[in-house]
C-alpha cells in the first residue's frame, strides 16, 4: 500500500476502544500490548485524557492506528511514555502510525509536557526526533539494547533530565 496523507487524527473516544484493542490483537503476536493498554486506561496515574490518539481513514469511519502517551517519571521528573503504537497490518507504511505518533506529540506538547521516552524500533523513532535516551543519562532497570530506549523533549527550552524511568504499574517494569 501506498503512504497516504489523508488519515484523520483525534483522541479516542468510548466508541474506539473495541476497534484500539483489534488494532493492538492484529498487530502484535500476542495480547500483552492490548491488555496494557486497557491496564493503563484503568489507571489513574497513568492515563491522561486525550493522549491516546487513533488515526482513521479520510472518512474517519475506519480506525486503523493508534498511539499511546502515558505518564511515567525519570527519577522525580514527569514524563511521558509512548507506546504501544500499532496499525492494523493492511495499513502498516502507510503513514496512520506516524500521523498517530505525531499527533499524540503535539497534543502532549500543547497541555505543557515536555518529556517523552519510548522502548521501541531504534530505525523507527527517530524520524520524530527521538535520540538515544542513554546519551542524556537516562536509562531503565531491565536490560534493552541500548538503541532501543529513546527520549524527546518537547520543548528545547527544557533539555531532558537524566535518571531512571519509573513506568507507571502496569507495565511491569
Amino acid at each position: 500500500m501506498s503512504l497516504r496523507t489523508g488519515w484523520i487524527t483525534r483522541a479516542e473516544t468510548g466508541a474506539d476502544i473495541p476497534a484500539i484493542r483489534e488494532i493492538d490483537l492484529a498487530a502484535f503476536d500476542t495480547p500483552l500490548e492490548a491488555d496494557l493498554v486497557e491496564a493503563l486506561r484503568d489507571d489513574d496515574a497513568a492515563w491522561i485524557d486525550g493522549l491516546s490518539i487513533v488515526a482513521a481513514t479520510e472518512d474517519g469511519k475506519n480506525v486503523v492506528g493508534h498511539a499511546l502517551l502515558t505518564r511515567c517519571h525519570i527519577d522525580d521528573t514527569p514524563a511521558l511514555c509512548l507506546g504501544p503504537v500499532a496499525v492494523l497490518p493492511e495499513y502498516q507504511g502507510t503513514g496512520a502510525g506516524s500521523a498517530a505518533v505525531r499527533a499524540a506529540l503535539r497534543a502532549a506538547e500543547d497541555i505543557g509536557e515536555h518529556f517523552v521516552v519510548v522502548l521501541g524500533h531504534p530505525p523507527y523513532y527517530p524520524r520524530f526526533g527521538f535520540t538515544r535516551a542513554s546519551a542524556h543519562g537516562i536509562r531503565i532497570p531491565i536490560d534493552v539494547p541500548d538503541e532501543a530506549l529513546m527520549a524527546l523533549t518537547l520543548d528545547p527550552t527544557h533539555p531532558l533530565p537524566s535518571g531512571t524511568v519509573r513506568y507507571a504499574a502496569p507495565f511491569g517494569i
